[in-house]
């Protein structure tokens, strides 16, 4: 299943590549492509939003939410 998450504050492929590695981390995810120009990352696997909330707010940039 993949869900889309709203990322604020990626300023840079860096930013991208942080939240990217950090997402990947978490247990039940398959797969992470980040979005830098749309501020989206999709997320693929079974995890909850709360612990990719958690993941996003941790590496220092902005949950602001889940995509439609």
């Amino acid at each position: 299943m993949e869900k889309k998450y709203k990322v604020g504050g990626m300023a840079c492929g860096g930013c991208a590549a942080s939240v990217e590695r950090a997402l990947k981390m978490l247990p039940g995810v398959v797969a992470v492509k980040v979005d830098l120009s749309a501020g989206i990352a999709a997320v693929t696997g079974e995890v909850s939003d709360d612990d990719v909330a958690a993941a996003i707010e941790n590496t220092g940039f902005d949950f602001l939410g889940i995509e439609d």
